[in-house]
């Protein structure tokens, strides 16, 4: 046996034992999430429930979970890491409680894909849908607990599809995940190290996003416009001379070779998406709420309905405009705040909003999405 091993065999014996103990403790967290499981399917009985989910499954305690856990780190672990390990134990403890299954708009390869395993984690049923409008119905009709959404890009701006479909839903806002996006160029490992690229296909959004980077090191290159960047993949992958811009998440999927990372122009692009269901979620401590307002056409109908948000002292985070299906010429603002709908002073706001307006509804209210975790 080698110095070096005499050096490290304390060590490796250090961390054997330790695993013993993290082995141990999750069990033990495991059968205290069991635990939880019976006792909440004992006081809510299943004729009693709507949403079954909703009472396994609460966004805002994993949120204040992962609060106090990254406020006690000390490290060498980074608050993201541990963040990311604890989403997989939550999400390996709710799957053991109850089985639940996310809808996201797909297909599999997605970054909608993976802001549905940052939020649930690896242990849960996901499912891929072919549009935001299936994504709703997957969950109205009861077929997922919930579904995942985008709707802003901070390059791209909103998406507006996934604000109408709350024109004519009931579905409440759950959750936020805020996913940094980073492009890579890859292709098949067929194809020859210096094979030249004869087309490069992704969505129109991720070209965009890349269109610097791609004029200084491919220009000339046709690039095709196609349905998602997991379509681009697929084609990457069947045909040897096409490069795919998609996540890294796609390369590992389709079996692709990188060929760049991290080729977007703005290294601070983000997009955010939305967790749908329906439930009601608590305050968590950090939260924001979305609602719905419809108003005439007429001037000062904007200025008069974002009066109450300084009378009573609520910052807004955004506002966005979409015309009502209604018609008569009348609009519907989609308002982002900050709390909770349940503190006193957002209830003042929709309760005066609602005297001046001919329709407020709140989407929801959840936690605010951390960056980086």
């Amino acid at each position: 046996m080698s110095a070096d091993d005499d050096a490290l065999r304390p060590l490796r014996e250090r961390i054997d034992a330790i695993d013993e103990q993290l082995l141990t403790l999750l069990n033990e967290r495991a059968q205290c999430a069991l635990d939880v499981g019976e006792i909440k399917q004992r006081l809510n009985p299943q004729h009693e429930r709507d949403d079954e989910e909703a009472i396994f499954y609460r966004p805002e305690r994993v949120a204040q979970i992962i609060a106090k856990l990254t406020a006690l780190n000390q490290g060498p672990m980074s608050d993201s890491n541990i963040a990311s390990l604890f989403r997989e134990i939550t999400s390996c403890c709710l799957s053991m409680e109850q089985p639940v299954t996310v809808a996201y708009f797909g297909p599999e390869g997605t970054y909608t894909e993976a802001a549905t395993i940052k939020q649930f984690g690896h242990f849960m049923n996901t499912t891929a849908m072919a549009s935001i409008d299936e994504v709703f119905r997957e969950v109205e009709s009861g077929a997922a607990n919930y579904g995942v959404v985008p709707v802003e890009n901070s390059t791209e701006g909103m998406v507006n599809h996934t604000l109408d479909c709350f024109l004519s839903t009931r579905l409440l806002i759950c959750a936020e995940v805020e996913l940094p996006i980073h492009h890579a160029l890859m292709r098949s490992p067929s194809a020859q190290e210096q094979a030249p690229v004869a087309q490069i296909l992704s969505h129109a959004q991720s070209l965009a996003q890349c269109r610097g980077w791609l004029d200084q090191h491919y220009p000339g290159v046709p690039r095709i416009a196609v349905a998602s960047n997991a379509e681009a993949a697929k084609q990457a992958q069947a045909q040897p001379e096409v490069a795919a811009i998609a996540g890294e998440m796609a390369a590992e999927r389709y079996g692709l070779r990188l060929l760049s990372t991290s080729i977007e122009d703005n290294p601070d692009n983000k997009t955010r998406f939305l967790v749908i269901g329906r439930q009601v979620v608590g305050p968590s401590g950090q939260d924001k709420t979305s609602i719905l307002v419809s108003v005439k056409n007429e001037p000062g109908a904007l200025l008069r309905i974002l009066e109450p948000f300084q009378r009573y002292d609520i910052s807004l985070s955004r506002i966005e405009t979409r015309p009502a299906r209604s018609g008569n010429w009348s609009y519907v603002f989609f308002i982002d705040f900050d709390g909770h709908q349940s503190q006193a002073n957002a209830q003042a706001v929709i309760e005066a909003i609602g005297d001046l307006a001919l329709e407020v509804r709140p989407l929801g209210s959840y936690p605010r999405a951390v960056a980086n975790q």
